[in-house]
């Protein structure tokens, strides 16, 4: 077991994160911390970092050696991106921090930075062909992959902060200036000459500060049940009448807008022009947002050393390992319940006929399904629904999360709630509820065919014969109890599938 504080030291914002980092190469965050330093306000005049912003740094800096030490942190990693890299004083100011706070600081260079950006979004996302568009306060990265290897980037000397401080103009309406934005960031993409090379079903990925405000001004407006920024779905359409709004208002009043920090409220129209300006020039109808980024690759990079040579193979078996055992449940029953969960789907693909999309679901379920016990036994089911409508699972959509979410919730003898089912109604349908049901029966009976934790029920082979299915186990000792348990959904099983069961 092993702390580490990892600070990313940006043009806008200084983060503090503390990681806890257990057996296996697995990790999870325990805090986290930030600070809106404008390190990179008003570089443009000089090329050096103001006294008053290297004052206010130092003294976040300060706090957040303060909060590493009392979590106990063994090991600060402390990163700093464009201002720093492009400052003239850089040497005197990383001298300071390392004699005031006790602090190295690393300045990445470009190459490095994307190279981050790009690991925090390959080992968190199931996306194959991408291109990043992450929006600093002093710089904005662009990074197209394909079939897990970087292809191109790009790093525009510009960011939500610089282009605020470069556009201001007190005669000039916000709409002229935000316009301006666009125009001039159209100019800095036609620069960039492998842009053209992009593939059109190439996905969109959204990363930083500015998108996660984005998101949460979304949430509300639409009313979304799901507070999940990572793998939020963005249509174009969306996303430009959210800029209509904000590009029209002054500060004071953007600084009302739900959803929107205070401290971003000045700069989210640039962030947002460069949105707007990106979009329009790829053509994109919609975007994904991730959660993760330069902070997460550094979390990757020191608890998973191997995401250093390639990324992981598969993003959501990562996830939900970590998961089990960050809820500490008991490893090998789940493992036993996944595989058995996975053998009744694909035996009895003839009956519920899902398409292998729906494994998936069944697969995060299956995983977690015990993950509520970690609350309260009774009603355990109800919590690990909970659970996984909030954890932030990696390698799946909105959809398959809440899915699986009621497929755990489901799996005992609970009935689904019509009202808790219509919070969900604009991500997943009233044909949905069908699968979920159907998927439920299917782990309940894989959980009970391994009752005991113990792994006696080894596999199963299905028959369906006239109006019965008979499930033939192979067995590795006595499984009294775990087949009497599994016969007790006889009566859910026929409801879902119109079958009688016998279990052998």
């Amino acid at each position: 077991m092993e702390k580490i504080g990892i600070i990313d030291l940006g043009s806008n914002s200084a983060r503090l994160v503390i990681v806890q980092i257990f057996d296996g190469n697995y990790f999870m965050v325990e805090d986290e911390l930030k600070e809106s330093v404008r390190l990179g306000q008003d570089m443009d005049r000089d090329g050096f970092l103001k006294p008053q912003r290297v004052a206010e740094t130092i003294k976040t800096l300060k706090m957040f050696k303060r909060l590493c030490d009392a979590h106990g942190a063994e090991k600060i990693i402390a990163v700093a991106t464009a201002a720093v890299r492009r400052a003239k004083n850089q040497r005197s100011f990383l001298d300071e921090i390392q004699a005031t706070c006790g602090i190295r600081v690393d300045v990445l260079s470009e190459e490095d930075e994307a190279t981050l950006v790009y690991r925090g979004v390959i080992n968190s996302m199931d996306i194959p062909k991408g291109i990043i568009l992450e929006i600093g306060g002093g710089s904005t990265k662009i990074i197209y992959y394909n079939r897990r290897s970087i292809l191109h980037y790009a790093t525009l000397a510009f960011g939500a902060v610089t282009l605020t401080d470069l556009f201001n103009d007190d005669g000039v309406s916000p709409q002229e200036q935000t316009q301006k934005i666009e125009e001039f960031f159209t100019e800095q993409f036609k620069k960039i000459e492998w842009l053209a090379e992009v593939d059109p079903d190439t996905q969109m990925i959204g990363v930083g500060g500015s998108f996660r405000n984005l998101y949460k001004i979304n949430r509300i407006v639409r009313k979304y049940p799901l507070n999940i920024v990572h793998n939020y779905q963005f249509a174009t359409e969306d996303f430009r009448s959210v800029y209509e709004m904000v590009r029209v208002l002054d500060v004071e009043k953007r600084k009302r807008i739900r959803g929107l920090s205070p401290n971003r409220a000045d700069i989210m129209p640039a962030a947002l022009a460069i949105i707007k300006a990106f979009t329009d020039y790829l053509k994109i109808e919609s975007f994904t947002i991730g959660g993760s980024g330069l902070r997460e690759g550094i979390m990757f990079n020191h608890a998973v050393p191997m995401t250093v040579e390639r990324p992981i193979s598969d993003v959501l078996s990562y996830s939900l390992t970590t998961l089990v055992k960050y809820y500490d449940c008991n490893e090998k029953h789940v493992e036993n319940v996944v595989r058995l969960s996975i053998q009744l789907f694909k035996q009895l693909r003839v009956l519920h006929k899902f398409p292998r999309v729906y494994l998936k679901v069944l697969k995060i379920a299956a995983s977690l399904h015990d993950c509520g016990q970690r609350v309260r036994f009774y009603n355990n089911q109800k919590h690990s629904r909970y659970m996984i409508l909030n954890s932030s699972i990696y390698g799946a959509t909105h959809r398959e999360l809440v899915l699986a979410a009621f497929v755990a919730g489901c799996h005992s003898k609970e009935d689904i709630v019509p009202q808790e089912w219509a919070v969900y109604k604009d991500i997943v349908s009233e044909e949905d509820l069908d699968v979920v049901k159907k998927l439920g029966v299917l782990l309940r009976i894989a959980e009970c065919l391994d009752r005991s934790g113990l792994g006696m029920v080894t596999g199963i082979n299905c028959d369906v014969l006239g109006d019965s299915v008979i499930m033939k186990t192979e067995l590795a000792g006595d499984a009294a109890l775990e087949i009497r348990q599994a016969m007790a959904a006889g009566g859910e099983f026929k409801r879902a599938f119109r079958k009688n069961l016998e279990i052998l």
